[in-house]
């Protein structure tokens, strides 16, 4: 029996029989060999490294459809006392090149105590939660994106 292949990522609910629970990092991938969560083993082979979102469906080349779950891992909420100060909150993190998930009110990052630190000196309030994490894409791909310092000049203080 051949194996069960993913060439493309799709949201068209039609025929969904399983799901892939993963964590942020697992679910950046081109090419892995995954097991679903019932017990199905089927290849990822995406044309380039993709971060696959919560409620994404990876459609088998029989066209099945593997819905991915986020991983609930362990996380920062991140709230400010208004919006100009989230705004403020999220430029230090983001000048820190750290993966952030974005929402109206409050921006959710993973556990780093000195982030944690840095965030709450800056008036920050700061609670831990356990949360699948769906990180913004970046400018250049998505929130794995390498960074090149040497195509710009400013200071990380």
């Amino acid at each position: 029996m051949p194996m069960n292949t993913c060439h493309t990522v799709d949201h068209n609910e039609r025929d969904v029989i399983d799901t892939v629970t993963l964590d942020e990092t697992d679910r950046h991938r081109r090419r892995i060999l995954l097991n679903s969560d019932k017990g199905m083993e089927f290849m990822l082979e995406l044309e380039k490294a993709t971060l696959l979102k919560h409620n994404d469906i990876l459609r088998l080349d029989d066209g099945r459809g593997v819905r991915v779950k986020a991983k609930p891992e362990a996380l920062y909420e991140v709230s400010a006392a208004d919006p100009r100060h989230l705004l403020t909150l999220t430029w230090h993190v983001g000048n820190r090149h750290l993966a952030t998930q974005i929402m109206a009110d409050h921006i959710r990052i993973r556990h780093d105590p000195v982030i944690r630190t840095m965030l709450e000196q800056l008036g920050a309030t700061v609670n831990e939660i356990t949360t699948g994490f769906n990180p913004q894409s970046g400018a250049y791909g998505d929130a794995h994106s390498s960074h090149h310092h040497d195509a710009h000049d400013h200071d990380h203080a």
